[in-house]
């Protein structure tokens, strides 16, 4: 079994925000792999568990706060006696632009309240999926950014980002981490500053297509 953890905050108040762009990678990678339900509680967690290629996974998206989703992620990840090495969590990441996707593990925690307790949790050696979101305006405070709603022009390019996080996650199960690094930690080329189309989104849609 592997625990495959999207971050964002509960309620419809946050549902088009930058930080929750995690529920929305979780959402996807269920539709992709026809999962039953992601929405059964459990663990402080709407949960829901099926293939994703060969791998069982239990996908889950916390249901406390941001600032106290280490619980509910240390509960699910012990109750299936996964490992923090082997534990992937998807969340939204300022350091990068909007557009970019990358996979790390271990770290600190950059100030996302989210990474921060789960470290304080399990410790920061969990692999993570960063989805770029960029660095808010002049004058706005990060909290405001992250918490505020996507704006027009990142709208019509969110499904592109969400499809690029779910491909990242898939490439984890299917070749392990340090390949998802190899493919997707590229440079950004793109004068907009977004990566270019990574080989691995035709990986992807290979292991897609032999469900």
């Amino acid at each position: 079994m592997r625990v495959i953890v999207g971050l964002g905050n509960p309620g419809r108040r946050y549902d088009k925000t930058r930080h929750n762009v995690g529920f929305l990678v979780i959402e996807r990678l269920a539709e992709r792999w026809t999962f039953e339900s992601i929405n059964r509680s459990q663990f402080g967690a709407l949960v829901g568990d099926g293939l994703i290629g060969l791998e069982r996974a239990l996908l889950v998206r916390p249901q406390s706060f941001m600032n106290a989703s280490g619980q509910p992620v240390a509960t699910a990840a012990g109750f299936h006696r996964v490992p923090p090495r082997e534990l992937v969590v998807i969340h939204d990441d300022m350091d990068l632009p909007f557009g970019a996707v990358r996979c790390k593990t271990g770290g600190g925690h950059g100030g996302h309240n989210g990474l921060r307790d789960i470290s304080r949790v399990l410790g920061p050696e969990f692999i993570r999926v960063r989805v770029g979101v960029g660095r808010p305006p002049e004058g706005w405070a990060p909290a405001d950014y992250v918490l505020g709603k996507w704006s027009a022009s990142e709208e019509q390019a969110l499904a592109e980002l969400i499809d690029g996080a779910a491909d990242a996650a898939e490439c984890i199960l299917r070749d392990g981490t340090e390949a998802a690094m190899n493919r997707f930690n590229v440079r950004p080329s793109r004068p907009d500053g977004r990566p270019e189309v990574s080989p691995v989104a035709a990986s992807g849609e290979a292991m897609r297509s032999r469900r």
